[in-house]
């Protein structure tokens, strides 16, 4: 499965599907904003990738997690950063991974606590499916199928880098 999980490949595979994205829909100036710690990482690439010259922000979502009163706070929570007016801004929002569509829930009411975009693109760099709400990526790198006992884990930031992990290892 480690030839599936190339990273620049996938790069490639969500820079390609962004720009026929923003070309489709005419947005020129996007703002990029990065889900901690993975969305970060890939946020700061396709920054570059794509020619950005504003800066992205990192969304730390901690306080927005619909289960945050029965795990209580990460002792590494950071404060999110958006050196960026979002109200009426087209929104790329980037993270890692995509299952359930909870974090990205959390991501979007964290967004719209900073002022209403006009429009949010989603992208990611892996699906692995697995909805619990009704989120879709519209750019994905790869989706994959994993076995119930697997995990998926983006590794950075220097060099970037996917792991397929087995449960309990």
């Amino acid at each position: 499965m480690t030839a599936l999980l190339d990273i620049d490949q996938l790069l490639n595979e969500l820079e390609t599907g962004l720009r026929q994205v923003l070309a489709d829909r005419g947005v020129n100036q996007p703002a990029l904003i990065g889900i901690r710690t993975g969305g970060v990482w890939l946020a700061d690439v396709l920054s570059k990738r794509l020619g950005l010259d504003e800066p992205f922000g990192e969304l730390d979502i901690s306080f927005y997690r619909d289960d945050f009163s029965r795990i209580g706070l990460n002792p590494r929570v950071k404060p999110s950063s958006l050196p960026f007016d979002t109200e009426g801004r087209d929104v790329i929002l980037i993270d890692d991974v995509i299952m359930s569509g909870r974090t990205i829930r959390a991501a979007m009411n964290e967004i719209f606590d900073y002022g209403r975009p006009a429009s949010i693109i989603l992208a990611t760099l892996i699906d692995l499916g697995a909805r619990e709400l009704p989120v879709q990526p519209d750019v994905v790198g790869r989706t994959l199928a994993l076995e119930s006992h697997q995990r998926v884990k983006l590794r950075g930031p220097e060099p970037l880098h996917i792991e397929l992990q087995e449960a309990g290892h």
